[in-house]
């Protein structure tokens, strides 16, 4: 048999076990009986093959891919988980304040949040703290005092750090404080911290109202009133009216500063102003009692008496009887107003002013009816000082008729209580000037005799404002 022939039948042979199924059955041949027309026949199997290997790149990656995916889903969980309990009410049971102190780390303000009970976990709250400001970059947290609310979330909490929603303080200086009652003022507040080490010049402070911090620091307060006064008045002196006697800010403080002992009503200011321009235009001296006072107690501002003669007669650089012009330095801290009204003051012709028993003052351009508003404020001090006697009396008399039989004592030092004042009353210092403008004793700006303001600046003051309306010597005012 040839090689060919062989080949030939092997493939036939092939050919044949293709169309065979298991039990040798040819499958392609027609069916020999109905029944084996009806018997179905198994379909050959497929050949084994090889278990097929994913490439070692692709098994990197796809491992990475499951990885990510599930991590995924974790931290969906746990954000969401994150998120309610960051928005959950916290326990809180009442409005609390917290004090955060100035440079405590993260660790240090949960800790502290947690000890308060502002907070329930420390570790979220720290966690939360990372992610909105370290990762987002929302701001950092803020010292202070804060109040949290009721029931106040994470979100809330860290929201009123960041924001720096603190308890705002206040302190208030009255305008007319000297430079050493406002710091006296500021050693006393408890919620400020520091010391001031050095009395800042006089008339270098704006009054005003502060808002402070606890913890801020007392120099921090006299910086920003002194920056105040700087800014204001250099706006001022810019708008200043060209025709005003003082020649720069400094003056204009010295000036304002007297004004704002002389009158507390704001109405009066320009016009007060108006007199002392006027005076000093006219080479009068200003003779104003609160500069006195500054030359006898310096930064106490006040007398623990009223001026007495021989001190209206000492030589201080402060005494305005004495000296020709303006004062060496402000002798107080004048507010805006009164700033003000020396640069821009009224266009009056005005000389000298008296109380007129309003708590206010009668002006006057002339010596002439000058002296008739004196007479009028002596006839409304004589009807005072009726009024008072009669109330002095009639105490006396309910103190006679009182069970222990005690009258009561009309002045807590057993003299008789200031004109003006009702009995019992601490009278103000500035309340004093008011009344010695009047009463024979300082008819003329600032409590001077208005015989002086004809008078040659270098002589002494005159005693009496006229023949026709005669002055009493100053006396203490008891």
């Amino acid at each position: 048999m040839s090689v060919t022939s062989d080949l030939s039948s092997t493939a036939n042979n092939n050919d044949a076990l293709e169309h065979t199924d298991r039990v040798g059955r040819d499958f392609t041949a027609p069916p020999r009986s109905p029944y084996e027309a009806l018997e179905p026949v198994r379909p050959p199997e497929f050949p084994e093959r090889e278990p097929w290997r994913m490439h070692p790149v692709l098994a990197f990656f796809n491992a990475l891919f499951v990885f990510a995916f599930v991590t995924a889903c974790g931290l969906l969980v746990l954000f969401y988980f994150f998120r309610i309990e960051f928005d959950r009410p916290g326990p809180l049971t009442a409005s609390a304040v917290v004090v955060i102190p100035k440079g405590e780390g993260v660790s240090g303000i949960a800790e502290r949040l947690e000890r308060d009970e502002v907070i329930a976990d420390r570790g979220m709250f720290m966690t939360s703290i990372i992610y909105f400001i370290y990762v987002r970059g929302k701001g950092a947290l803020k010292a202070g005092e804060y109040e949290f609310r009721k029931n106040a979330s994470m979100r809330q909490v860290l929201d009123t750090l960041v924001e720096g929603k603190s308890i705002d303080h206040k302190i208030s200086f009255a305008e007319g404080l000297t430079s050493q009652q406002i710091v006296e003022r500021l050693q006393a507040n408890p919620d400020l911290e520091g010391t001031i080490t050095e009395v800042p010049a006089e008339g270098t402070l704006l009054p005003d109202t502060y808002r402070f911090q606890i913890g801020d620091s007392r120099q921090d307060i006299i910086e920003r009133m002194q920056v105040g006064q700087q800014k204001f008045l250099a706006k001022m002196w810019e708008d200043r009216d060209p025709d005003i006697v003082v020649q720069s800010p400094e003056e204009a403080v010295i000036l304002a500063s007297i004004v704002e002992k002389e009158t507390s009503r704001a109405d009066e200011r320009p016009r007060i102003a108006s007199v002392f321009e006027n005076r000093l235009k006219k080479k009068m001296r200003l003779q104003s009692d609160p500069t006195v006072i500054y030359g006898l107690a310096g930064g106490k501002g006040v007398l623990d008496h009223p001026i007495q003669q021989d001190e209206l007669d000492r030589d201080t650089p402060y005494n305005t009887y004495k000296i020709n012009g303006l004062p060496p330095t402000p002798i107080a801290n004048p507010g805006r107003a009164s700033i003000e009204a020396v640069l821009k003051p009224a266009k009056t012709k005005d000389l000298y002013f008296v109380a007129d028993g309003t708590g206010g003052h009668a002006f006057a351009p002339s010596l002439d009816e000058h002296n008739k508003n004196v007479v009028k404020w002596r006839q409304v001090e004589r009807a005072m000082r009726e009024q008072e006697r009669e109330e002095a009396e009639a105490a006396a008399a309910a103190g006679n008729s009182s069970p222990d039989g005690a009258a009561p004592n009309p002045s807590p030092n057993g003299t008789a209580p200031t004109a003006g004042t009702t009995p019992g009353t601490l009278v103000a210092p500035d309340a004093l000037l008011n009344l010695r403008s009047s009463a024979g004793l300082s008819p003329t700006p600032g409590a001077a005799s208005a015989g002086e303001a004809d008078a040659p600046p270098a002589t002494a003051p005159a005693v009496g404002i006229g023949a026709d309306v005669p002055l009493p010597r100053r006396n203490p005012l008891r």
